[in-house]
């Protein structure tokens, strides 16, 4: 399905029955990294799945920010009326989900922010080697913006009152203090650190975290 928000042209998919749930892939990908999942979630919850601008069948467009795609999410739930919704964000899912909470707290019920740092310099010096390393090889020019931004200052996020589930593996990409410091900074928090998971691998085609979304949500 497709619709008009912020001016660009979304592509997304809908599924299954119940309160809604938004979920955001990260960087590079589309809406099917969550396909295992998705399809137990669906029992429980409406499903939208929706690709970021410039990635899966949404529109390709010349500017590229992590402050206008929260924009584009924002727009796509006024547009489609979901509000308030729940909200699973992967990676830049996750820093969209932050932008959105701290705009507008009325859009959203609760959160699941899995992976998600607030500044390029969040990365292990590991991390940034791999991202640079895919990023050098032309395939995937979007990965570009995350040695550039987010710029979040966590300050900013202390008004932030949406219940919410600050994911990360224990051998992520993101410094672990920072999933710490993300959980510490919002009003109702809590952490869940996946042992021996890195950035991709509890997340992309798994539903590892299927039964704590549902415990939370």
């Amino acid at each position: 399905m497709r619709v008009k928000a912020n001016n660009v042209d979304l592509y997304y998919e809908t599924y299954g029955s119940g309160p809604p749930l938004l979920m955001l892939h990260g960087n590079s990908e589309d809406c099917h990294i969550f396909d295992k999942l998705a399809s137990k979630l669906r029992a429980h919850f409406t499903l939208y799945l929706l690709d970021s601008r410039c990635q899966g069948l949404s529109e390709k467009t010349a500017e590229f920010s992590y402050d206008l795609m929260a924009a584009d999410t924002r727009e796509f739930i006024r547009e489609l009326k979901i509000a308030p919704v729940n909200l699973v964000g992967f990676s830049d899912g996750g820093i969209l989900g932050l932008l959105l909470a701290r705009e507008d707290q009325s859009l959203l019920r609760k959160m699941a922010v899995l992976g998600a740092n607030l500044r390029p310099e969040d990365l292990t010096e590991e991390g940034v080697a791999f991202v640079q390393r895919l990023h050098d090889t032309g395939k995937y020019p979007l990965l570009g913006i995350a040695l550039k931004e987010p710029n979040i200052d966590p300050a900013s996020l202390k008004g932030v009152k949406t219940p919410t589930l600050v994911v990360a593996g224990e051998n992520d990409i993101v410094k672990p203090e920072v999933t710490q410091e993300i959980a510490a900074s919002l009003a109702d928090a809590r952490t869940l650190i996946l042992p021996g998971r890195d950035h991709l691998s509890y997340v992309v085609d798994q539903d590892e975290l299927y039964e704590p979304l549902v415990a939370f949500f």
